[in-house]
C-alpha cells in the first residue's frame, strides 16, 4: 500500500502536468506512447500475440491514432491510416499463412484501433474549445470512482460483484464509487462555474458521474476478465504498486470515449 501511494503521489502530478502545462502536440505523443505501451502489454504480456513485426505494427498504429486525434480527425486521413496498416496486417497474414492464424491478426487489430482509439479520446478532449478543462472530467470521474469503490467496499462491502472475475469487488463499493463521481463531478462543476465563469448544467454534471463511474467499472472488469482468462497477475510493472499501463488506466478506455460523447451530445460546461 506503502509503495501504491508514493507511486500516485509522483504519477498525478505528471499527469497533471502532461494535461494542463505540455503542448498539445507533446501531450498527444506522450498519449500516443502510452496507448503504444498498452498495446504491447495487452499483445505480448498476455502471450495473445509474439509476433514481433505485429506487435510493431500495432503499436506504431496506436502513435499514429494519437496524432491523428490531435489533427482533429481528418477523414481523408483516418481512411490512409487504416489503409496502410490493413495492407500490413494482410501481407504477414499472406506471407506466414501456414503458421500465423487470422484470430491472432484480429487480436492485433483490436489492440492497435480499439484501444487505442478510445483512450486517445483524451486527446479530442483536449483539442475542444476550452479542451484543459475538459480534459480532466474523465481523470476525475475515474479516480474518484475507484477511491470511493475502494474505501467503501473496504468499510462496508460484503456482497460480491464480480466474484470470480474481480475477487475484492463490491456491490457496496461500485455504489460508492458512483456517488463519489457523482459529488467529484459536482464539485468541479461548481469550481468551473463560480471560479472560471462556465455556464454550468448541475443535472449534466450529475449524469457524467453516474455514466462515467459505471463505465469505469465495466473498463476496469472486462481487462480483469482477459488477465483471468490467459492466467496473469499485472499486465507490467511499470507503475510500482499499480502494475502496468492497462492496470491502471483500464477504466479510462471507457470513461475518456464516454465523456467524449457527453461533452459532444449533452455538454455540462460551457465558458460565456
Amino acid at each position: 500500500m506503502k509503495t501504491r501511494i508514493i507511486a500516485a503521489a509522483v504519477a498525478l502530478p505528471l499527469l497533471l502536468i502532461v494535461l494542463l502545462v505540455l503542448p498539445t502536440i507533446a501531450t498527444a505523443i506522450l498519449i500516443g506512447a502510452m496507448c503504444a505501451l498498452a498495446v504491447w502489454e495487452l499483445l505480448y504480456a498476455t502471450g495473445l500475440v509474439r509476433h514481433l513485426r505485429l506487435m510493431i505494427y500495432s503499436a506504431l498504429m496506436a502513435v499514429a491514432i494519437s496524432i491523428w486525434s490531435w489533427l482533429s480527425c481528418p477523414h481523408g486521413l483516418a481512411v490512409l491510416l487504416l489503409t496502410v496498416y490493413f495492407i500490413a496486417l494482410a501481407a504477414e497474414l499472406v506471407h506466414a499463412h501456414a503458421e500465423l492464424p487470422f484470430t491472432t491478426v484480429c487480436v492485433s487489430a483490436f489492440a492497435a484501433i480499439v484501444v487505442p482509439g478510445l483512450l486517445t479520446a483524451m486527446v479530442r478532449l483536449l483539442m475542444m474549445d476550452n479542451g484543459r478543462f475538459l480534459v480532466l472530467v474523465p481523470c476525475i470521474i475515474a479516480f474518484s470512482a475507484d477511491t470511493g469503490a475502494y474505501f467503501v467496499g473496504r468499510a462496508f462491502g460484503t456482497r460480491k460483484l464480480a466474484p470470480i472475475v474481480s475477487p475484492k469487488k463490491t456491490i457496496e463499493g461500485a455504489i460508492g464509487g458512483i456517488i463519489s463521481a457523482m459529488a467529484a463531478m459536482l464539485i468541479y462543476a461548481f469550481v468551473l462555474r463560480f471560479g472560471f465563469r462556465f455556464e454550468v448544467n448541475f443535472i449534466y454534471a450529475l449524469l457524467y458521474g453516474a455514466l462515467g463511474s459505471v463505465g469505469s467499472i465495466l473498463g476496469d472488469l472486462v481487462f480483469s476478465v482477459i488477465k483471468r482468462q490467459v492466467r496473469l497477475k499485472d499486465y507490467g510493472n511499470l507503475l510500482p504498486g499499480h502494475g502496468g499501463i492497462l492496470d491502471r488506466f483500464d477504466s479510462m478506455v471507457v470513461v475518456a470515449p464516454l465523456v467524449e460523447a457527453l461533452m459532444l451530445l449533452l455538454p455540462f460546461a460551457v465558458r460565456v
